[in-house]
């Protein structure tokens, strides 16, 4: 185990919780989640729960890292944070604040991870820490701290980062914290129940709570971390969207995508781009459109939305639908469900500044036929699904030509047989009386082959030489 992270994990308890210090916790809240702390509602109770108690432990943080070498250093964050000068952009690549002093690593302005605490060690490598009052979505979290130490250590060049969980209930057990534990730098503080802490401060008055700025010797600000590898985190994701493309192209299968390779591992969300009107018309034909409960019938689709844009989530191949709303400024994210279709999960607003400013410039670039490949690479046959017969090489030449176009598709069996003959092996088994205008053509051209003279008839006028 990482040496700090032992010693943290040892002496956390060193600094027990006072009213005083839970109180402070307070200030790193947002005005309404102060009133919802003690609200009977519990939704929002929970929420200002956990918003809290990561408060808790940060301020409990900043009293232990001054008793120990190990911790050269602590990223100020919440109301510690310094005032944001620039909010999120295209563009932006590496450490930011957000603008209730969150720490975020953006990739061309969208958030890629967030961090509850930052630490450097007396080497200057980062450690990071995640703090969490529920055993819940855990399957999810672990995907999560695997990847944000990825993140790190490509970014900041370390071939190992340290972890701390804190935790208010025991999670100890669970078999995916093991997992996570079995990792030498990794380390959890099961600190105990919420509901302890908040007996302390029962009967004070915390919704304008205020404290001085502390002046800790070891804060450092997390947006001024120099990158050892500086990255361009749109041309990784071009680089990372033609590979899925040209993998898609060879019939790779979905459990191909998730094996590494040569590129960075940072880029999680692949935009494939828009549609082009057929390509969502398909779409919502084979893959019915849930929202809140609600189909959304195929020909209300384009009245409701101006964009449908396509994305694919690595390495677990979940493809992702966003439709940008006509009468909102919001997309609304759409996941599969369990029945072959996408169901409404959240809303994508422009809070979400940079990833919502770049889904703005994606303009359609998908047709049917790429679209139709996607989902069948990650998802397979939609709910509606029918067998999909792309345009051949021959009749997109001849696009202009409507009738010869119509005539080919018609004229033709499911096994490219010409319309209305029998397969061979059925031949002897038609019925004798065959309609009339076909067998005299036969006999017509069977004897003026052989005796012209005796044509019985003059010839259909539609068989008849050209003069």
């Amino acid at each position: 185990m990482s040496e700090m992270v032992r010693w943290i994990a040892e002496h956390f308890g060193d600094v027990p919780p006072t009213p005083a210090l839970v109180i402070d916790a307070t200030k790193h809240m947002r005005k309404n989640e102060r009133k919802q702390l003690f609200s009977e509602d519990l939704p929002s109770m929970k929420t200002a729960e956990g918003r809290w108690f990561e408060g808790v432990v940060y301020e409990r943080m900043l009293r232990l890292v001054e008793r120990t070498d190990l911790v050269s250093g602590i990223a100020r964050k919440g109301a510690d944070a310094p005032p944001v000068d620039q909010n999120a952009a295209l563009g932006q690549n590496g450490l930011f604040y957000s603008n209730i002093g969150d720490i975020k690593i953006r990739g061309n302005g969208q958030d890629l991870a967030e961090f509850d605490l930052l630490l450097r060690d007396r080497e200057g490598n980062i450690a990071f820490a995640e703090i969490v009052t529920s055993p819940t979505d855990m399957k999810e979290f672990e995907a999560e701290i695997r990847f944000k130490k990825r993140l790190i250590g490509f970014i900041y060049g370390q071939a190992q980062v340290p972890f701390l969980l804190y935790s208010s209930v025991d999670v100890s057990r669970h078999p995916i914290v093991k997992r996570i534990m079995k990792e030498p730098e990794n380390a959890l503080i099961v600190t105990g129940p919420c509901e302890e802490l908040k007996r302390l401060i029962e009967g004070h008055a915390v919704r304008h709570h205020t404290r001085k700025p502390p002046k800790n010797p070891k804060f450092f600000r997390a947006d001024e971390i120099e990158a050892r590898r500086p990255f361009d985190f749109k041309a990784l994701h071009e680089e990372r969207r033609q590979r899925l493309f040209q993998m898609i192209g060879s019939k790779a299968k979905k459990e191909d995508f998730a094996e590494p390779d040569d590129l960075p591992p940072i880029v999680r969300k692949i935009i494939c781009g828009g549609l082009y009107p057929s390509a969502a018309r398909a779409l919502c034909a084979s893959y019915p459109l849930t929202v809140r409960g609600k189909p959304i019938p195929c020909a209300e689709v384009p009245k409701r939305f101006s964009k449908i844009v396509l994305a694919v989530n690595l390495p677990e191949g979940e493809p992702i639908i966003y439709l940008r709303s006509r009468h909102r400024k919001e997309y609304l994210k759409m996941v599969r469900d369990k029945q072959g279709g996408f169901k409404f999960e959240s809303a994508r607003t422009p809070h979400m500044a940079g990833f919502f400013l770049w889904l703005e410039t994606i303009q359609p670039s998908l047709g049917s036929q790429i679209a139709h490949e996607i989902l069948m690479t990650f998802i397979g046959p939609g709910r509606n699904s029918a067998p999909f017969v792309p345009a051949t090489p021959q009749q997109g030449a001849r696009g202009g030509s409507g009738p010869a176009m119509g005539t080919a598709t018609a004229s033709k069996d499911a096994r490219g047989r010409p319309a209305g003959r029998p397969p061979a092996d059925q031949a002897s088994e038609a019925p004798a009386e065959s309609p009339a205008r076909p067998a005299a053509r036969r006999r017509r051209r069977r004897r003026s082959a052989r005796r012209p003279a005796e044509a019985s008839q003059p010839p259909d006028p539609i068989d008849a030489p050209s003069r």
